[in-house]
Order: C-alpha cells, then structure tokens, then sequence
C-alpha cells in the first residue's frame, strides 16, 4: 500500500482555511448583524400595517417612492440578486456598497404597505454587497472575489432562516444547475454560520414550524420505516410542487416583462403595480394574502398563513394560487423583497391541499411542499433537502426516524427535476440540464 502525505500541499490547504477565517468571519459578522437589524425592522413595519391597514391604499405612491430611489440611485444594483451572481460568473463592475442600504429601505417600504414579497433577496443582496465592500478594502483578485461573493450569499441566507448548512450548499448549488464548485465550500460555511450566529445573538428569532405527524409514527417504529402507499401520495405531490414552481417563475417573468413593455417609465412600474394589488385584495375581500405571510395579525387569527398552513382546514382550496398572483405581481412590477418566504407560503398552502385530497398527513405534505416548490424555482434540490432538516428536525428527533429525510428528498430531487430549466433567477446557468 502506497501512503501519500506532501507536507507543502496541506501546508497550503491550512493557509487557505486560515486565510478565509480571517477573511469570512469578520465580513459575515458585518452581514449577520445587518440581517437582525433587518428582520427586527421588518418585525415593525409589519405591526405597522397591522395596526393601520389604511396604508395598503398608499402602496401605489409607495411603489413611486421605491422606483424613483432606485431609479435615481440604483444604478446597476437594480438587478439585485442577479447581479451577484453575474460578477461571480464574469467579475466586471463589481457589487456596489449601496446595494446593502437600498435593498433595505425598499423592502422595508413594500411591507409596511402591504406589497406581497419576502425577505431572502434582501439579505442575500445585503450579503453580497457588504462582502464586496470587504473584498475591495482587501484589494483581493478576481478569484477570491468570486468566493467572497459565494459566501455573501451563504451569509445573508443563513442568516436570515436560520439554517447555516442549507445556507452554505444554496450559494454554491444555485449559481449553475447540475454543478457545484467545492472550492468556495468552506468560506461559505463560516460565513454561514458566523453570520446565523451573530445574528441569533442579537435576539432575532426564527419561526418553528412543528410537524406532529412523526410524533405517532416513531412511537412504534424500530428504526428508519417508509410507508411505500404515503410515498407514492409524495411522489404525486412533488409533480404539483415542480408545476407550481415553474407557474410562480414564468408568471414573474411574465409580468416584469409586461410591465417593461408597455410602461416605459421605471419607476412608474410599481406604482401600477400596487393599483393592481390594492384591487385584487378588495376584489378577493380579505389580506391574507399582504405582506410577508408568516404570522397572522393578532385582529385577524384565522388568517391563512405558513404557520397555518401546517394545520388541518388552514389554507383554502386555492391559497396557494392567490399568494401566487399576488407575489408575482409585487415582484414583477418592481417593488423590493425576496420570492422564497412566497414560494414557502405557496408550497405550505399547495401542500395542505393536497394532504385532504391524497388523504394525507396535512402538516407532513405542508412541510414537503415548503421546501420542494422553492427546489423547484430555484433549482437547489440538495439545499433544500437539508433545509427540511434543519427547520422542521430540531426539538423533533422523531422525525429522523420517521423516513421524513427521505420523502422530503423525493419531493426536493422530483420536483426540481420536472420544474425543467425554469428559474427565478435569470442569472442562473445551465451547467448540466435535467434529461429531456
């Protein structure tokens, strides 16, 4: 047996670690720490509209003031998360530092109002733009601005779900279908996980999502067991949450492309934009559909939610297609804030659906549809395995028992796989495609 140890070789492998280190951990704190400020900011803005729903009716001048800042100031940061991922492609021009307070303000603008949006875009682009203010300070080469970049994504995301591992395998799984590049892996680790820690302690917490189903299944269960009937009944679901996936990436697209058409004044877009909103929520005659979707107003319990969405009889028959509309009409026109906490809400409110109809255990096909529709628009059925694991696993040991790994898998690989070449992102790259 041939033993191989080259002293220089891991001498360099150390440095390099040690090198990200010192790079990552204070750049990631920096994200961390503009991420609770977010989400606490965005805890306010929407108790604001709570407590005056009036302010849906100003969405419209709202939209005017958020196209009009990024009109005059937005510059090449209008692209948001695609620009990220275009310098991590081909470095040009650089993430601006002023993509970080921008991004803020508008998405913190399209929640107090009442648009329909979430919060992932805003603290990946808070996460690109900070690290890239770090990587010009350090003066580094275009190589290891592409892997600063990468682990501001890892950062931001991490950060604002809570999921540091699911953090570090979305930034380097979405930058191009069917390849990761491991290189970037353990700067995006660290910056993953400093920038969830850091933001943990300055208080921001995390919504539980509790599944309860496994709670019964492993009280007779010796090891891990599937239910071959309930995985076909996954199997079915994941088709809808892969056709879903491409309806919510095509309409986006579809809107935006619409609205670029037909109204040649940028920031007039999401002016529009808010009218049609302000009329679909007077023409369906509720507000379940506002804003980011999470928690209900305290005045309104029995609002369809994500948290809802986990319970028997909470979420309509069509829940999911008005949280749809709503978002792609939100985000088409240009007002601020990320599609995944929708594409959460779409999936959790489908996958209730169709727990009734399959006769199956709501908040287990709520959970596989929370994160196998967002593997479906996004292409990052692997992050989204784990996803499944880090938000519904923890204080829920049962669950590792209950096959939920697996069918959660079916449900992310599946449904990414017939979403196609669909993306929310059009700076995602085909690297190898799904088979025709």
């Amino acid at each position: 047996m041939t033993f191989r140890w080259d002293f220089r070789e891991h001498l360099s492998l150390s440095i390099f670690v040690l090198k990200w280190l010192a790079i990552c951990v204070p750049s990631a704190a920096v994200v961390g720490s503009a991420v609770a400020l977010f989400l606490w900011s965005l805890d306010r803005v929407t108790e604001l509209h709570w407590q005056n729903p009036w302010l849906l009716y100003l969405l419209p001048v709202a939209g005017l003031a958020s196209g009009s800042l990024y009109h005059r100031f937005g510059k090449t940061a209008e692209a948001g998360n695609n620009l990220i991922m275009e310098q991590i492609h081909e470095p040009g021009g650089g993430v601006p530092t002023r993509m970080a307070p921008l991004v803020l303000i508008g998405t913190l603008i399209t929640h107090l109002f009442g648009g329909s949006a979430g919060r992932e875009g805003t603290a990946v682009q808070m996460g690109g733009s900070i690290v890239a203010t770090f990587g010009r300070w350090l003066k580094l080469n275009e190589a290891d601005t592409r892997i600063l970049l990468t682990s501001g994504i890892a950062a931001g995301f991490g950060a604002v779900f809570g999921t540091p591992l699911t953090g570090a395998i979305f930034a380097i799984e979405v930058l191009a279908i069917g390849r990761m590049s491991y290189t970037a892996l353990i700067p995006c680790l660290i910056a993953s996980i400093v920038g969830d820690q850091v933001n943990t302690a300055w208080g921001a917490g995390h919504t539980q999502y509790p599944v309860a189903w496994a709670a019964s299944v492993s009280e007779t269960a010796s090891g891990m067991t599937l239910d071959w009937r309930l995985t076909g009944k996954v199997a079915i679901s994941a088709v809808c949450f892969g056709l879903t996936s491409v309806l919510f990436a095509q309409m986006t697209h579809g809107i935006s492309w619409a609205f670029k058409r037909t109204i040649t004044i940028p920031w007039l877009r999401p002016a529009v934009g808010g009218i049609v909103v302000i009329l679909l929520t007077l023409a369906l005659g509720d507000r379940d559909y506002l804003g980011l979707g999470v928690n209900a107003n305290p005045d309104t319990p029995d609002a369809v939610t994500i948290q809802s969405c986990f319970l028997i009889g909470g979420a309509a028959l069509f829940s999911w297609w008005w949280k749809l509309i709503f978002t792609a009409v939100t985000v088409g026109s240009g007002f601020k804030g990320g599609e995944v906490t929708p594409l959460f809400f779409i999936g959790a409110a489908l996958g209730n659906v169709l727990g009734h109809l399959l006769d199956a255990p709501v908040d287990l096909m709520a959970a596989l549809g929370f994160v196998a529709v967002f593997a479906g628009a996004t292409n990052t059925p692997l992050a989204c395995t784990i996803m499944a694991i880090e938000l519904f696993a923890p204080g829920n040991s049962s669950l590792l028992s209950s096959g939920f790994v697996v069918y959660a898998a079916i449900a992310c690989f599946l449904s990414w796989f017939l979403s196609g070449h669909s993306s929310i992102y059009r700076a995602q790259r085909a690297a190898t495609l799904p088979a025709p």
